[in-house]
C-alpha cells in the first residue's frame, strides 16, 4: 500500500494540551488549532518525503525506513530518529520521548502522537 498523496486534516483530538506540553507558545497554539493542515507524502519504496503545511508554517522531513535520520519536530527542534514500517500501512517512530504512529486505511491517514500519558490524534483524508 502506498502512502503517496495529499491529505487534508479533518479532525484532531487534544491539540491544545499536547502542544502546551511540547512547549509551544500560546499564540502559536491558538493560531494553529483551527487551520486545516495539508500533508503531502511521496513514497518511493522505502524512501519517504513528508511535507506538512499549516498556514505559513511548512515542516519537511525525509527518511528511509529502518535508517537513522534527522527529523524536525513541531517545535522546530531537530532530533535523530528511526522510522519503522509495521505491516504495509503503519509507520512508527520514537522522537525524543514522543512516539508517532501513522496508519493508512484506504483514503484516511490517522497520526497518533503519544508523550507520557498524553495523546494527540489527527485524522486526515486524501484530497
Amino acid at each position: 500500500m502506498s502512502f503517496t498523496g495529499k491529505y487534508e486534516l479533518q479532525s484532531q483530538e487534544n491539540f491544545e494540551p499536547f502542544m502546551k506540553a511540547l512547549g509551544l507558545p500560546d499564540d502559536q497554539i491558538q493560531k494553529g488549532k483551527d487551520i486545516k493542515s495539508i500533508s503531502e507524502i511521496v513514497q518511493d519504496g522505502k524512501k519517504f518525503k513528508v511535507t506538512v503545511t499549516t498556514g505559513s508554517k511548512v515542516l519537511r522531513n525525509e527518511f528511509v525506513i529502518g535508517e537513522e535520520c534527522e527529523m524536525e519536530m513541531l517545535t522546530g527542534e531537530k532530533v535523530k530518529a528511526v522510522v519503522q514500517m509495521e505491516g504495509n500501512n503503519r509507520l512508527v517512530a520514537n522522537l525524543k520521548g514522543l512516539k508517532s504512529v501513522t496508519e493508512l486505511n484506504g483514503d484516511t491517514i490517522t497520526n497518533t502522537l503519544t508523550m507520557g500519558d498524553l495523546t494527540y490524534k489527527r485524522i486526515s483524508k486524501r484530497i
